[in-house]
């Protein structure tokens, strides 16, 4: 006979046509139950996923992996702190900056971060000489007084290419006719847009000598940006490069300048896995009813395979396998389903819009206009198993109910 005796009779009801369509129905609603909460769960994840990679690329677009910057004061010897870094063996590029609050006055006035950046090095740590809508990073000329505006910040001064712009620096100077503000007459020379609101409406960038006569510095600047081929190791990297910089030094990372935002990001993925999670539980127990009406339709078999010798440890093998193989089926189902569609999410939405005739996520709304996922075999595969765990607990209370029958009882009116 073919052993184990458990998966054999579980296999054969399994196959078996039953008497009870209703059973059936049940099964089935069952199986697609499981199926579609298991879709589900690896779609959203991976949308999500998609969110905070899209997030995370565009925020490094302006943040550099980590930053060394001298604690209280300027850094001095920051071409030797570039040499330094760019011998290390996960740094992929080094660039001063120097960073400052400051004023800004064209037509309106708003306050911003203004950021001195050298225009040969900058693309070694940011992304924004490839973001550029109007006029290049290389206009930044020293001594020429240039300014690269973000386009919200551009928009929100009211001005464009060409125009100028004062801009006020945090300090003040001492004149015949009082203390008056530092401050520059400067020309834009650029316009950039990373897609992100804090960035495109906050920034304004300047060349390094530019920012350091504005804001009287000398020739030190406010630290060294990193960028690394390993953005997880930014800490220990940043941290290895100050100390062998020696003296004091600020060391900060990406996930730091950014800790409240990721951790955001991070807790909404929690309090979604868990809720769908606990709608693909719901899908698994609707196993109970169904193997519980299994069980009392097989009552008369269950009865003379327990007179024919059968322990009761056995029978209730027996409807933990049919359990389990149904919760199988529609976990497969679903995660199939759910891995096509995390892989084809943007398709689906577009042809939703075009069926619906309107956009979504409208691009001029959105900084996002699509869903961006990101499938990761490892969610993929916690999914799955998450939800046979689900599936196999949903088995043990029919199948020790069918464990219990007693054959006499069942028997009686057969």
């Amino acid at each position: 006979m073919f052993r184990p005796l458990e998966l054999f009779v579980g296999l054969r009801y399994t196959r078996a046509k039953r008497r009870n369509h209703f059973i059936s129905f049940i099964s089935l609603v069952s199986m697609l139950g499981i199926a579609l909460g298991v879709a589900a769960l690896i779609t959203v994840i991976s949308v999500m996923n998609g969110f905070e990679l899209e997030l995370r690329t565009r925020i490094l677009g302006m943040v550099a992996h980590a930053t060394v910057s001298g604690a209280g004061e300027g850094l001095a010897d920051w071409q030797g702190a570039v040499a330094q870094a760019e011998r290390m063996p996960r740094v992929v590029g080094a660039a001063p900056y120097i960073e400052r609050e400051g004023m800004l006055q064209g037509a309106r006035v708003s306050g911003a971060i203004l950021r001195g950046v050298l225009p040969k090095l900058e693309p070694r740590v940011s992304e924004v000489g490839a973001k550029m809508v109007e006029g290049s990073l290389a206009s930044l000329e020293p001594g020429a007084f240039h300014v690269v505006l973000g386009r919200e910040l551009a928009f929100s001064l009211g001005v464009g290419m060409g125009d100028s712009v004062t801009v006020y620096a945090p300090m003040m100077r001492s004149t015949p006719a009082g203390a008056l503000p530092v401050m520059r007459r400067f020309v834009v020379t650029g316009i950039f847009e990373v897609g992100m609101q804090d960035y495109d409406r906050g920034y304004a960038l300047l060349h390094i000598e530019d920012a350091a006569r504005l804001l009287r510095m000398g020739d030190e600047v406010t630290g060294v940006r990193l960028k690394l081929d390993d953005l997880f190791q930014a800490w220990n990297v940043a941290r290895d490069l100050a100390e062998k910089l020696g003296g004091y030094y600020r060391v900060r990372d990406w996930t730091r300048e950014h800790a409240n935002f990721f951790r955001a990001i991070q807790t909404e993925k929690v309090v979604m896995f868990v809720i769908l999670s606990l709608i693909v539980a719901v899908a698994a127990f609707n196993l109970v009813s169904t193997l519980v009406m299994l069980v009392t339709d097989k009552q008369s078999d269950i009865a003379i395979l327990r007179t024919l010798g059968m322990k009761p440890r056995t029978v209730m093998g027996i409807f933990m396998v049919q359990g389990t193989i149904v919760g199988v089926v529609g976990i497969a189902l679903g995660t199939l389903g759910g891995v096509l569609l995390a892989q084809n999410v943007s398709t689906v939405m577009h042809a939703i819009e075009g069926a619906m005739g309107f956009q979504l996520m409208p691009s001029d709304i959105y900084y996002i206009s699509d869903l961006p996922s990101d499938l990761r075999w490892h969610d993929v595969g916690r999914i799955s198993g998450l939800a046979f765990l689900f599936a196999a607990i949903a088995t043990i209370y029919p199948a020790w109910r069918a464990a219990r029958t007693q054959p006499a009882e069942a028997l009686r009116h057969e």
